[in-house]
């Protein structure tokens, strides 16, 4: 029987798994095809000369299938569902310079991911697959940029394993689920980085308008974090090849104009919402400049400390972050980086004829910046991903072509092989004890296993080391995304009662949420109206109207005579900060509260 033969068969199949969760019919089958086909492609990639190994295209093609099944999981809480309650708010605003949140002005994120998002939305309607397409889309510019800036810095064989390295990353996986800022700025700066590269040895007009765009868009996404990291790449490997016609070029003059001709409508959008009423209170305060925070005091006020956000991260918190969200290369990329630093050293800072610095300056620069800051979050190393994905690379490839490290090889073939086991030993704990499915799961992760088992047993140890990591990695985000994500999401609570304001077509104005305890930023989302979340008494509404509340509260609506009857009820949980106690289901009960939407009467 062929592959397409099981596919064709797999699209009319439906099911329903033990969580009572229903899914598109064609959804979980094709999953299952999908590595099924990973697992007979593996078996056309039998050992050939090792220096002739090259990255086959299908790969990424299973990565990107990957990235776009994320959009059958809900938005989690609290900026995810945040950021796109406010672009879908933007569909509806006859401006989009001016950004707002709830009908109030917002100023934290600048405007990009709200004005693509929400262009996706007008496109697509106000979806979560909707929202998530431009960060996805972004993310494979990232991996082909880098692919692209890899080859001109090496060679063809050494791209390839730099755009699988970011593609197949855990933060990769995980923010184009949960899809903040972040993802949109790694893949402008990773384009930033390509162009400027290829203005080195050409300055093309579309390559000056290419990086200059790239960067502007970047600063547009999350500030000038974004003109820093391209500085520090190029400005230590020029510094370091003593390049100075490029590094004082006058060129760079006309670069920032441009820059700053991109970054106009931002600005005017700014100026306009901000600068010119001084009388707005915003965030607590009188007589703020919007073009003032976003140039100075959400980036540099954060070292200076006139950014009033601290959460008392010390300068490891980024590496610890890195430490999983760049699995399963961290180790890997530990060691590429501290050859490269002892490399350097011996040199005398001084570059070789064919050596780069601009993916380790760029790099240790960039993340002695980020860590600077008071205020930090995992999510923040993502924009540097593009620059160690480069550093792995390199020496993967040495791995492969060069017999420079024989021993580093076999010792990474073991640590990368436990590495996998423990990822994939992590996807069966999600199916068999934290959300337990059905068995045809179980065959699934075994399928997975078999797949893992071949390649870890086929090949060389250069190419083990990266096989093996891509497949567990690929199998066990897999069942992180649609078997730990999607019944996890059920406990978010404005996800549920949004869908069900939706499907029952309830008016904004005969519904509200009356002392809840957790955030709701999911509800307006998903209900595609703004509900009124009230605190105080008296409590709200009138006969015939919806109130969603605490279980624990009912008993106020009794001692106030009220009548009322329970249309739904729930338990929940914030969904972003797990614990032990929820993830194990004997204890889950008590993690989580329990929630009810009344009738009155």
């Amino acid at each position: 029987m062929t592959a397409r033969t099981i596919w064709r068969m797999a699209r009319n199949t439906g099911r329903e798994n033990t969580l009572g969760i229903h899914a598109p019919a064609s959804c979980f089958p094709k999953i299952i095809i999908l590595l099924i086909c990973i697992f007979a492609l593996l078996k056309k990639s039998t050992i050939k000369h090792v220096a002739s190994f090259k990255i086959p295209l299908w790969i990424f093609a299973v990565i990107t299938a990957l990235y776009f099944s994320s959009g059958r999981v809900d938005l989690m809480d609290v900026d995810a569902s945040q950021y796109a309650e406010i672009s879908r708010e933007m569909t509806h605003s006859p401006n989009w310079l001016q950004v707002y949140d709830h009908g109030h002005d917002y100023l934290d994120k600048p405007p990009m991911l709200f004005w693509t998002s929400a262009l996706s939305m007008k496109l697509l309607g106000p979806t979560p697959f909707a929202y998530r397409l431009p960060s996805i889309l972004m993310a494979l510019l990232a991996v082909f940029a880098t692919y692209r800036l890899t080859r001109l810095l090496y060679n063809e064989n050494t791209a390839r394993l730099a755009a699988l390295v970011l593609a197949s990353c855990q933060g990769f996986f995980l923010w184009t689920n949960d899809v903040r800022t972040d993802m949109m700025l790694a893949g402008f700066v990773a384009t930033a980085l390509w162009c400027i590269r290829e203005c080195e040895t050409r300055r093309r007009w579309y390559f000056v308008l290419g990086g200059t765009a790239a960067i502007a868009c970047g600063m547009m996404t999350k500030g000038p974090i974004a003109l820093f990291v391209p500085l520090f790449a190029f400005g230590s490997d020029w510094l370091l090849r003593r390049k100075w016609n490029l590094l004082f070029s006058p060129w760079h003059l006309l670069d920032l104009l441009l820059i700053g001709l991109f970054l106009m409508p931002m600005c005017i959008g700014l100026y306009q919402q901000f600068d010119l009423h001084p009388e707005k209170w915003v965030n607590g305060e009188q007589g703020v400049s919007g073009l003032k925070f976003f140039f100075w005091t959400q980036s540099f006020g954060r070292i200076t400390g006139s950014n009033t956000w601290d959460n008392g991260a010390n300068p490891l918190f980024l590496l610890n972050s890195m430490s999983w969200a760049f699995l399963p290369w961290i180790l890997l990329f530990l060691t590429a980086l501290f050859l490269n630093i002892r490399t350097m050293l011996l040199q005398k800072l001084h570059l070789n004829p064919g050596q780069e610095w601009l993916s380790t300056g760029g790099f240790i620069l960039s993340y002695l910046a980020l860590s600077s800051s008071h205020y930090q979050l995992p999510h923040y190393i993502l924009v540097t991903f593009p620059l160690a994905a480069i550093i792995v690379a390199k020496l993967l490839s040495d791995f492969l072509n060069t017999d420079q490290y024989p021993r580093l090889c076999r010792t990474f073939a073991g640590i990368q092989t436990g590495i996998s086991v423990l990822l994939l030993l992590g996807a069966l704990l999600i199916i068999s004890f934290v959300f337990p499915t059905s068995w045809w799961v179980i065959a699934f992760w075994l399928t997975g296993l078999a797949a893992w088992l071949f390649v870890n047993r086929r090949n060389h140890q250069g190419r083990r080391i990266i096989w093996t990591s891509v497949t567990s990695i690929i199998v066990a985000n897999v069942f992180v995304t649609h078997f730990f994500y999607f019944p996890l999401l059920h406990f978010q609570v404005g996800t549920v009662v949004g869908r069900y304001i939706r499907s029952e077509n309830i008016p904004a104005d005969k519904i509200y949420a009356w002392r809840m305890q957790d955030p709701l930023d999911a509800l307006d989302f998903y209900a595609q109206r703004r509900i009124p979340e009230i605190d105080s008494f008296p409590i709200p509404g009138q006969a015939n109207d919806y109130l969603l509340m605490m279980q624990e509260n009912l008993p106020s609506l009794d001692s106030a005579g009220l009548g009322y009857h329970v249309v739904k009820a729930g338990r929940m949980f914030k969904v972003s900060e797990l614990t032990g106690e929820f993830l194990n289901p004997k204890t889950r009960r008590e993690a989580t509260k329990p929630w009810v939407l009344v009738l009155r009467k």
